[in-house]
């Protein structure tokens, strides 16, 4: 994981010699604001007591509350949780949301954990970080490994705890408990916004057509699906799907609902009637428009970045793509569209939660996802401005973009 942070540091080191940012701030910025580790005691099932350790690092919160998920995981660490914080306060600023970064974490293996002892872990660490959570400070997520019912029980005891409604403490929740209509599709549909956007400043400068596209998409959960969903709204056409165990190639096209249907009835992709089996490895090189890799981390390095066919990456994924792999896409002539604006869809809808818990308010759906689509073409446009500004890179341009918010410098 030390990884993704030497990768974020490089993209911000990058930007910082395109633009002119003030040397003293971008020091600022490679630091953590402060992080907290606690022990939670947990009683299990079975009357014995364990510890689970706990992190949360808050990165900067210039703009606003500390921002970020919780993630479960049996190799969470704290480099990761700050490498982590470190995005969150960059994508933020991209998508223009008034958070800081913010990460946290718990050493632990949830399929180990039953329901009872996963609702005991969740309020031990709530009770553990208390003081550092807030509506207006630090305003924890989903993650890894967490969900909707994770954050009920979070914002439950919090509440129990601060003796007060603080249903904007956390986002993330189910409806029924202050939670956004709209928030399962925002990160795939915001994915799908940004190419659109993308082609179409690109159609404007290179006579792109849209209706054209083949895509590749790696992954095959929440955000993969719905990124599909809305891509064939758009008229484009899904050739590769994958999960962990291999995927599935058509150059005609994949209908992903009857994917899902095949994944449902025999707990793999493989088989998919009209489509050839392909490993992840060769869903990446395959020579598609548009790649998506929607899982990993680093599955675009050093090994196969001269192997990518692909006119376009679209990083649905956090940080899949290596700085040195970035580098050899580049001399490609391969355009990646980062992270940081690519699938920061989820974080501009926890943005949209927050204001409606803070205002006890209720948006419809159609409320949401409008709302959400002129933060995504809002976004990518001012991402697109920099780079043609600057002639640089979308990520370096993105960075750019970031850094001009954090500063308030407005360039």
């Amino acid at each position: 994981m030390n990884n993704i942070l030497d990768n974020a540091l490089q993209q911000l080191n990058a930007a910082a010699k395109v633009a002119d940012f003030d040397v003293k701030f971008l020091e600022q910025l490679q630091h953590v604001h402060r992080y907290v580790e606690v022990y939670i005691p947990v009683i299990m099932d079975n009357g014995e007591q364990r510890f689970f350790v706990g992190f949360r690092s808050q990165h900067n919160n210039i703009r606003g509350p500390y921002k970020g998920g919780i993630r479960y995981h049996q190799n969470v660490n704290l480099d990761e949780i700050r490498a982590l914080s470190f995005w969150m306060t960059f994508k933020n600023a991209v998508v223009d949301v008034p958070f800081g970064g913010g990460k946290g974490g718990v050493v632990v293996d949830p399929k180990q954990l039953s329901k009872q002892e996963m609702e005991r872990l969740s309020r031990g660490y709530v009770q553990k970080m208390f003081r550092v959570f807030g509506p207006e400070f630090d305003v924890p997520a989903p993650d890894v490994n967490t969900n909707s019912q994770v954050m009920d029980w979070m914002v439950d005891e919090y509440e129990k705890i601060s003796g007060k409604e603080a249903k904007a403490a956390f986002t993330g929740k189910s409806l029924q408990n202050g939670g956004s209509q709209g928030r399962t599709e925002a990160t795939g549909y915001g994915g799908a916004w940004v190419l659109k956007e993308y082609l179409n400043a690109e159609r404007r400068m290179q006579n792109v057509e849209p209706g054209s596209i083949n895509i590749a998409i790696q992954g095959f959960g929440n955000v993969a699906m719905y990124f599909a969903e809305k891509a064939r709204e758009f008229g484009w056409k899904i050739v590769a799907l994958s999960d962990s165990r291999g995927g599935v190639y058509n150059p005609a096209g994949i209908d992903v609902g009857l994917a899902e249907q095949h994944k449902k009835e025999t707990g793999v992709l493989s088989g998919l009637a009209g489509a050839k089996d392909i490993s992840n490895e060769e869903l990446l090189e395959l020579n598609v428009d548009v790649l998506v890799p929607a899982a990993l981390e680093g599955v675009i390095n050093m090994e196969n970045a001269h192997k990518i066919q692909a006119k376009v990456v679209l990083e649905m994924a956090n940080g899949p793509t290596s700085s040195e792999a970035d580098a050899v896409l580049f001399s490609r002539g391969i355009t990646v569209i980062p992270d940081i604006l690519a699938n920061s869809g989820g974080v501009a809808t926890s943005f949209f939660e927050w204001q409606q818990n803070m205002k006890h308010d209720t948006w419809d759906k159609a409320e949401v996802l409008k709302q959400l689509e002129q933060k995504m073409i809002s976004a990518s446009g001012a991402v697109y401005a920099a780079k043609v500004k600057y002639s640089t890179t979308y990520r370096i341009a993105a960075y750019i973009v970031a850094c001009s918010r954090l500063a308030g410098s407005g360039q």
